[in-house]
C-alpha cells in the first residue's frame, strides 16, 4: 500500500515540477499568466464512509489553476501594440473561431489586417460615418492602405482685421499692382481630383460712400482668374461703428472651373469673423474644407480603444473600436496555447464590452503586458517540489527495505 501512496506523491510532485518549470520557461512570454498546482488527499472510502482508523491513500492533482493578476506593462516601439490595464481579453478571429488573449503584440499582415503572431485577426466594433460604433457586430480590423479619396473645397472661413485708418488707393484696382489695394491674403483650395489651386482675396477701402459708413471691397481670384459673386465684382463688405461685420454671410461666389478636367469649384466665403478695428491688417483665420489625396501615415489608439488612421493630407479616419471580453470564471477558460484561451461551459458566456466601460480595463497603445511570473517565487517553489519528490522517493526506498526484511525471515 505504501508503494502506491508514495507513487501518488511522486506523480504529484512531478506535476508540480512541470507546472513550475512551465512558469519559469514563460517568464518573458507576453501576456502569459502563471499557474499553480492544487492537490487533494485521497482516501479509500466505502459506501458507509471512511473509518476513523483508515490511513490515507496518497495525493492527487485536483486542478492546475491560473493566476490572472495584472502583469507589468512594458513600453514598445510598435504603435499597434496594446496592453490591457485591468480586466478583459482581446477578441481574436482565428480562422473563423473566436479566441481570447492578453497578448497585445500586433502587426499588419500583407492584406492590411491587424493580426498577432499566429495571424489571428483583432476584432473591433465598426465605426459609422457619424462617429458611432455598432457594438452588436464584430469585424476584423483592417488598415486602409489605399490613397484617401480627395474632397473639393466648398467653404472658405475668413477671419481678418482690416485697419480702420486705411485710405482708398488712388488708382483703379488691378490684382497685379499692390498699389491699387490695401491688403491681400491667399490660401490653397482643392478640386474634385485633389489638385491644388490658389485662391487670393484682395481688399480695397471704399470711401465713395456717404460719411460714417465703413465699406471695403473684396475681390476673389483663383489661379489668377477673377471669380465673381452673382456675376458682379467686387463684393462689398460693410462694417458697424463698433468694427463688427454688418454684411450678411456667407457670400456665394460663382463656380470656378479648373482646366484639368475636375468639377467646377463652388466657393462660399464666410467673412463672419472679419473685423475693422484700429489695429493693423492681420490674418487670424483663413481656412477651407477641402483636401487632396492622402496616404496612410500612422495609426493612433486611445485608452478607450478607438483606432484612428492618419493620412498625409492631414485627415484622419476612425477605423473602429477595439472589442474586449470578460468571463464569469477565467479559470474555466480552455488553454489553447500561443497565449490564447477558448470559451467553455465552465468559464460561462463571454461578456463583450469596451475599454474603460464597466469592469473593463483601459488600453495603452505602444505597450505590451509582460508575463506575471515571479521568477524568485517560482524558484522557491521549484526547490519545494524537488524536496517533495525526493521525500516520496525515500518512502519507496524505505518500503522496499521493509519488504526485503519480511522476505528474508526464515
Amino acid at each position: 500500500m505504501s508503494f502506491r501512496t508514495a507513487l501518488s506523491g511522486l506523480n504529484a510532485a512531478q506535476t508540480d515540477l512541470n507546472v513550475t518549470g512551465n512558469n519559469i520557461a514563460n517568464a518573458n512570454t507576453t501576456g502569459f499568466k502563471s499557474s499553480r498546482t492544487e492537490f487533494v488527499d485521497v482516501y479509500a472510502a466505502s459506501f458507509l464512509g471512511v473509518s476513523a482508523a483508515t490511513a490515507g491513500s496518497g495525493v492527487r492533482v485536483s486542478s492546475i489553476a491560473q493566476d490572472f493578476s495584472q502583469g507589468n506593462i512594458a513600453i514598445s516601439a510598435n504603435n499597434l501594440d496594446m496592453a490591457i490595464n485591468g480586466d478583459g481579453f482581446f477578441v481574436l478571429n482565428d480562422s473563423g473561431n473566436d479566441v481570447y488573449s492578453r497578448a497585445g503584440n500586433f502587426h499588419v499582415d500583407r492584406d492590411g489586417y491587424v493580426v498577432n503572431s499566429q495571424d489571428a485577426k483583432l476584432q473591433v466594433y465598426p465605426a459609422s460615418t457619424a462617429g458611432n460604433y455598432d457594438t452588436g457586430v464584430l469585424t476584423d480590423l483592417k488598415l486602409l492602405t489605399a490613397e484617401g479619396v480627395p474632397s473639393a473645397t466648398t467653404t472658405l472661413q475668413v477671419g481678418i482685421n482690416l485697419p480702420a485708418s486705411a485710405s482708398e488707393p488712388a488708382m483703379p484696382f488691378a490684382a497685379n499692382n499692390p498699389d491699387t489695394f490695401n491688403a491681400s491674403s491667399s490660401t490653397v483650395i482643392y478640386d474634385s481630383l485633389g489638385s491644388s489651386h490658389t485662391s487670393t482675396l484682395y481688399f480695397r477701402k471704399d470711401e465713395t460712400t456717404p460719411p460714417g459708413v465703413n465699406l471695403w471691397n473684396a475681390y476673389l481670384y483663383t489661379d489668377g482668374t477673377l471669380v465673381t459673386s452673382g456675376g458682379a465684382s467686387p463684393t462689398q463688405l460693410s462694417f458697424n461703428p463698433d468694427g463688427t461685420l454688418a454684411t450678411a454671410q456667407p457670400i456665394a461666389f460663382d463656380n470656378y472651373t479648373p482646366t484639368n478636367g475636375a468639377n467646377a469649384i463652388s466657393q462660399d466665403v464666410n467673412f463672419t469673423s472679419t473685423t475693422q478695428f484700429g489695429s493693423p491688417f492681420s490674418v487670424n483665420t483663413l481656412s477651407q474644407d477641402g483636401f487632396s489625396t492622402g496616404r496612410l501615415s500612422g495609426i493612433a489608439i486611445d485608452s478607450d480603444g478607438v483606432v484612428s488612421a492618419r493620412y498625409t493630407n492631414g485627415q484622419s479616419t476612425t477605423l473602429g473600436k477595439v472589442a474586449m471580453a470578460t468571463f464569469a470564471n477565467n479559470n474555466g477558460l480552455n488553454q489553447l496555447g500561443n497565449t490564447n484561451w477558448g470559451q467553455t461551459y465552465t468559464s460561462g458566456d463571454r461578456i463583450l464590452g469596451q475599454a474603460g466601460r464597466g469592469t473593463f480595463g483601459l488600453l495603452q497603445s505602444g505597450a505590451v503586458e509582460s508575463s506575471n511570473v515571479d521568477v524568485a517565487e517560482q524558484l522557491i517553489g521549484l526547490i519545494t517540489a524537488q524536496r517533495n519528490y525526493q521525500a516520496n522517493a525515500q518512502v519507496i526506498s524505505t518500503e522496499n527495505q521493509v519488504s526485503q526484511t519480511i522476505i528474508n525471515i526464515r
